[in-house]
């Protein structure tokens, strides 16, 4: 093994192509005494080169010969003392926190992992070289050509969560090496079903270089959902086709580029609140090993990790090298890699400031001022697990938000174990949280199911979830799921149960699809995907999580149904409002712009708002709207659409002027297939509606 020194370098940090077969390297490291880049041949072998100028703490050089596709790792040196925070080892190569591609997994060794006590140095003198990723020097050309962020305005968005493996693995029309991967989510047939489905944004779950961990490698599982992240500036190479060497940085922007010419944007899950090393018992991979107790939030003087996410640590973002760290990343994916925006995992992590959730603190003032990041979409999920890091409402004006009350109302609604009384606000944007501080109706972000949690279909088929399949005696996931099986439990050959389901369905989706806010679709519910109950699939790489293409008839005719459903959004205003209803008329001598109507075809009377057994809500939306502020209406059809969660029909009539003379039904959720009716209805009629079901009509003068 050699040992060699190297001249000076300078930034950026990371290890950098100079053009010229060499390299420039800069590595953050307070407290170390001595950085070491260690490369590795093809046959394993490792040179390692001692990094010793130093400035403001980063350890920098210049190094010839180290051409692109290059194996490397850090080793650091530098004290052990864990009880005061200080993990320094130079017996563990290390992920570089820069580097734009990473190679390999984690192995299951007891070199790298600490059942038996981290704090026992000689424990810890096992070299791990060989059982963990390795850094890859990447090459930054890549040909966009006239590429470009649409900026798709919000009151338009239509997201789309997917897992890059599960939603092509098993599709039949793409090449069986690109199912599971970047390229596939790519390929020109599924482009076409996202934009048959009115989709504007896949939104990808994580896809930053992640790692199992430890209890999932000893029971032969592995993290699929891949919040676990080692590398925030490297896409995840077990999805690339195209190799592992720097190949999957292409991919991905190759896949960037063709969803773009689609008109679809991209965004990206990302995970900065937690790292994949764990808490003390965890393996030492990156973070911990450059500078421990300045990268993570420690307690009792150091010895173990203050955990906001139930993960076994917190990344601390008040320091500012990690905010540093974490606004490069950001900025990379946006300028490098084209991405158009983020959902941030426990975002209520990142707004910590010591120990309190501050949105006036660090992170989100950074956020605001930064001339890259404030212009691209940013999504919180707006909790994590500590004191007081439920957010929902609670984020600054530039951030969306993942509507947990969205979610919970309707399921509750739907499942008819509530009554109207919150329905109103969450149909229409939910302004009881966003309509302060100059937010608008596109803060909610809408949505009935993610990837935690029941699918569509569980919802209305499963009332406790089955996650036996995660080896944790199904203990793990929530109790929480306000779902329903109507008789059975799981999949059933009743007829009127299936009926019943299949109307429920129809409902949730019709629901998501016509309120007011930003909805997002999870990858298979447009279809009736299960996971059989799973309602924490995480560690379910297979068909449990996997997006199933070959569709049933009862599928076929539920996408259908759903095409049908997004292209009423898609096509009018009214459902895709700008801003807050009102309640007042939009024109003189006009109807109301919103307007709440009852079974007997009169306005809801306030008593019925704190009735818990009323079941039925008929929601009047006028076709003048507001478009911008202080500026003229614009006008639409109007629209009354009846939600009845009961389990009798009942009759409702429909209410005359000023609403409306006559009413046509476009869709109604009792039939399988709901083709517009060539009828109207005049003011006055009464009309039957089914148990459970949801109809909208449209409305002339």
């Amino acid at each position: 093994m050699a040992h060699t020194h190297a001249r000076p370098g300078w930034d950026p940090l990371g290890v950098t192509p100079d053009g010229l077969g060499g390299v420039n390297v800069a590595l953050w490291a307070e407290g170390a005494s001595l950085i070491q880049l260690c490369l590795f041949d093809d046959d394993g072998q490792e040179r390692r080169i001692d990094i010793t100028h130093r400035v403001f703490n980063i350890f920098h050089g210049h190094v010839h010969n180290v051409p692109v596709g290059t194996r490397y790792g850090f080793r650091v040196h530098g004290p052990w003392d864990p009880s005061h925070g200080h993990r320094w080892n130079p017996n563990k190569l290390l992920i570089d926190p820069y580097a734009r591609a990473v190679e390999g997994e984690l192995s299951l060794d007891p070199s790298i992992f600490g059942h038996v006590g981290t704090d026992d140095l000689a424990f810890n003198a096992a070299d791990s070289a060989e059982f963990v990723p390795r850094s890859i020097v990447v090459d930054s050309n890549f040909d966009w050509g006239q590429d470009k962020h649409h900026h798709v305005p919000w009151g338009d968005t239509v997201i789309y969560e997917a897992h890059v493996v599960g939603l092509t693995k098993l599709h039949p029309g793409v090449p069986e090496h690109q199912r599971g991967t970047y390229a596939g989510v790519a390929h020109p047939l599924v482009i076409e079903h996202l934009k048959s489905l009115g989709v504007t944004a896949v939104e990808l779950m994580p896809v930053h270089q992640s790692v199992n961990e430890i209890h999932l490698l000893e029971t032969g599982l592995t993290n699929y959902w891949g919040y676990n992240s080692i590398g925030y500036f490297a896409p995840h190479a077990a999805y690339s086709s195209a190799g592992t060497r720097g190949e999957q940085v292409n991919e991905f922007k190759q896949m960037v580029k063709d969803l773009h010419t689609a008109g679809l944007e991209v965004i990206l899950d990302v995970v900065y609140n937690h790292t994949a090393e764990g808490n003390e018992m965890g393996p030492t991979l990156s973070f911990r090993g450059i500078d421990n107790d300045d990268y993570y939030r420690l307690r009792d003087g150091g010895r173990h990790y203050t955990d906001y996410t139930g993960t076994g640590n917190t990344l601390d973002i008040s320091k500012p090298h990690v905010l540093q760290l974490v606004m490069d990343s950001l900025r990379y994916w946006v300028t490098e890699m084209h991405v158009d925006g983020f959902r941030f995992d426990l975002a209520s992590a990142l707004a910590r400031s010591m120990h309190d959730v501050d949105m006036l603190g660090t992170f989100m003032s950074t956020i605001h001022q930064d001339p890259v990041l404030r212009r691209v979409k940013l999504i919180a999920e707006p909790w994590d697990v500590g004191p007081g890091g439920y957010q929902v409402g609670e984020f600054p004006s530039l951030w969306t938000e993942w509507n947990g009350k969205y979610r919970d109302c309707i399921r509750d609604f739907w499942r008819g174990s509530t009554g109207i009384g919150e329905v109103g606000w969450r149909l229409t944007g939910s302004a009881d949280l966003y309509a302060s501080e100059g937010r608008r109706p596109f803060a909610s972000i809408n949505f009935i199911t993610a990837h935690d949690g029941f699918t569509m279909n569980d919802l209305v088929s499963y009332e406790s979830k089955h996650n036996e399949a995660n080896l944790e005696n199904n203990r793990d996931g929530t109790n929480d799921n306000r779902s329903r099986n109507y008789g059975v439990e799981g999949p059933t050959d009743d007829p009127a149960i299936n009926r019943i389901r299949d109307r429920q369905l129809r409902n949730l989706f019709a629901t998501l699809a016509l309120s007011t806010g930003v909805p997002m679709i999870t990858a298979g519910d447009e279809f009736g995907r299960t996971q059989q109950g799973n309602n924490n699939a995480y560690c379910q790489n297979n068909e449990i999580s996997w997006v199933e293409w070959q569709h049933t008839f009862r599928q076929q005719d539920l996408l259908n149904f759903n095409r049908q459903v997004m292209q009423i959004r898609r096509s009018h205003r009214a459902f895709r409002q700008r801003y807050f209803f009102d309640g007042r008329p939009m024109t003189e001598g006009g109807p109301k712009d919103l307007a709440w109507i009852a079974a007997d075809g009169h306005e809801v009377p306030e008593s019925s708002w704190h009735d818990g057994s009323q079941r039925t809500l008929g929601m009047y939306i006028a076709g003048d709207l507001q478009d911008r502020p202080d500026g003229p209406p614009v006008s639409d059809d109007s629209f009354l659409m009846i939600l009845h969660a009961g389990e009798q029909e009942i009759q409702f009539t429909l209410p005359g002027m000023p609403y409306g003379a006559s009413y046509r039904r476009i869709l109604d959720t009792e039939a399988d297939q709901s083709a517009p009716s060539e009828a109207n209805e005049a003011a006055g009629s009464v009309v039957r509606i089914a148990p459970f079901s949801l109809l909208l009509f449209r409305v002339s003068d």
